[in-house]
């Protein structure tokens, strides 16, 4: 068997893993992988203009095609700057694997030009992560990365790579399968607490699903409309749950939280049996924990066992995999037919009590002279394809994007939950539109968070990726000045962002196409304008920077005490 240096290797193992494109940034410890990569026919490198962009790029591709995105950059301050992204992916499950290069294994801890202890570093913040000391140990290690990214509860796996590891040769053998000790995820739940569930939601008056991200990952959103339809169960889904119930489905509440629909809100509030999928509870979610939920018997479908019964006491854990857990409760009412019946009917009084909700405080806005940002937002769902992939950076572009875009599948809304990172909504576009390069794709920003990440502008232009952003520019940091306005006597101390790009200019001068609007009456023209470009297209909306986002629960308030518009 002929033998090939470990960069060989290395680029062979990820062409096993059927790994279609790379986002990164080169440097002197990975230029081995680098020289390769120039041969390379069969996998695209997607040049970064930043390691950060480079990982939510990643992160972007894979939340919308459910692949495992990957990210290969150099050492020291390169992998550095992939911490955030990396936290980001963490906080919300997604599979990446990021590869960092690595000093020569025999520098290692003298503080070698360019070294930094990234797997020190990462360990808070990754799923699993490795050094590689020996070539002959990368197929398997690069394929346990894999592996761990994508099964269980999934998430990111960080590889280092020395650069004499690089340079070693290899007789190339991949691993057939991966066996790891202590790692033996659990995807069949128990059925025995199954029955305990359907018992329990059988027996229920006013039953609540509370869906979030699990669902998506699993691929579980068929199985989840089939549970809510077949029983009438209204659904409400956390932000990173969006997409997974259609959200104009009649049984939809739509989110809920500390931005969530007062339906959602109330109903969480006096539900008698809430049965969470796929959810982890989130303070932004529960809100004062001793008051969420207060009457309800409480239901856990989660693949970690670690996230059940941490935050809030369950009554009944089911450990498993969103999708079977909920194919099994399906076959299990399908049995017991005659109560789905009765089930149903009983629900007529609950259902009438959500619509009284709803109607008295539905999701509004007040109209004005000023454009609001609700409505470039509603203009944009009525004007994008349903398949449309949106994007959002972190604040109040982020919730008017949750509350007023329609989301109908799943795979549709990239969004940094639990991390709200800025600058994240941008270079995730671009990653899902390497994934999808006919889809529609947008992000919604806010003026400052576009300008964390803005020089992926370059990347846009260079791989003609023609993703559209729609900048919501109020010239504050929106969501910190809306606490300050309500929380601390309007002492709006540094969140004004008077001193801000022209953003026609700085779109043209990377290369891309730039749009004003500053009138109510051009909002729609000026969107299908952006569609029809074929290019990048940054639009900056001069919204009205008073706008503040509602429902709001305070910190620290039970989601049943909401301030609204």
């Amino acid at each position: 068997m002929t033998k090939i240096k470990g960069a060989e290797a290395f680029i062979e193992t990820l062409r096993r893993e059927g790994v279609r494109h790379i986002f990164g940034y080169p440097g002197g410890a990975v230029l081995d992988i680098f020289d390769v990569i120039m041969d390379v026919k069969d996998i695209k490198f997607i040049l970064s203009r930043h390691e950060q962009g480079a990982v939510h790029a990643a992160d972007g591709y894979a939340r919308s095609s459910g692949r495992v995105g990957v990210c290969l950059v150099t050492s020291g301050p390169g992998a550095t700057n992939t911490v955030t992204g990396i936290a980001t992916a963490y906080m919300d499950s997604i599979p990446i694997v990021v590869f960092t290069g690595q000093v020569p294994t025999h520098l290692i801890g003298n503080d070698a030009f360019q070294e930094a202890d990234v797997v020190g570093i990462t360990r808070p913040c990754t799923k699993h992560n490795y050094l590689v000391k020996d070539v002959t140990d990368l197929p398997r290690i690069v394929k346990e990365a894999f592996y761990i990214a994508r099964t269980g509860r999934p998430g990111p796996v960080l590889v280092d790579l020395p650069k004499d590891v690089m340079n070693a040769t290899i007789k190339f053998q991949y691993p057939e399968d991966v066996s790891l000790q202590g790692y033996k995820p659990v995807y069949k739940g128990h059925a025995g607490q199954i029955k305990k569930l359907v018992d329990l939601v059988l027996k229920s008056k006013q039953p609540v699903i509370y869906a979030g991200g699990g669902v998506i990952h699993s691929n579980a959103s068929e199985e989840l409309r089939k549970f809510a339809h077949l029983t009438r169960i209204p659904v409400t889904t956390t932000l990173m749950g969006l997409g997974a119930f259609p959200s104009d489905d009649p049984l939809s509440l739509g989110m809920l939280g500390m931005h969530g629909t007062y339906r959602a809100n109330m109903a969480v509030t006096y539900t008698d049996c809430l049965i969470a999928i796929g959810a982890r509870f989130d303070d932004r979610v529960t809100g004062k924990i001793d008051e969420f939920a207060p009457k309800a018997k409480i239901v856990h479908v989660d693949i970690d066992p670690t996230s059940i019964s941490k935050n809030v006491k369950v009554d009944i854990p089911v450990v498993g995999d969103c999708k079977l857990v909920l194919k099994d409760i399906i076959k299990a009412l399908e049995r017991r037919q005659e109560e789905v019946k009765e089930l149903a009917k009983r629900l007529d009084t609950w259902h009438g009590r959500i619509e009284e909700w709803e109607s008295k405080y539905p999701l509004r806005y007040n109209k004005g002279s000023k454009i609001k940002p609700e409505y470039v937002v509603e203009v944009l769902d009525k004007l994008t394809p349903e398949d449309t992939i949106v994007s959002t950076e972190v604040g109040q572009n982020q919730m008017w994007a949750a509350q007023f875009y329609k989301f109908r599948m799943p795979r549709l809304f990239l969004t940094s939950g639990g991390l709200g990172t800025m600058g994240y909504g941008f270079p995730a576009a671009i990653g899902a539109q390497v994934a999808f390069p006919r889809r529609t794709v947008v992000d919604i920003a806010g003026d400052g968070s576009i300008q964390m990440n803005i020089q992926e502008l370059a990347t846009a232009v260079q791989y003609g990726l023609p993703v559209k952003v729609i900048i919501l520019n109020n010239s504050y940091l929106g969501m910190v000045r809306q606490w300050q306005g309500l929380f601390y006597k309007k002492r709006y101390s540094h969140t004004s962002l008077a001193v801000s790009p022209d953003f026609v200019k700085l779109a043209d001068a990377y290369g891309a196409r730039g749009i004003l609007v500053e009138e109510s009456s051009d909002v729609e023209d000026a969107i299908k304008e952006a569609l029809k470009i074929k290019g990048p297209v940054l639009v900056d909306f001069h919204v009205d920077p008073e706008e503040d986002v509602y429902p709001m629960v305070p910190a620290g308030a039970p989601v049943s005490k909401m301030l609204l518009v």
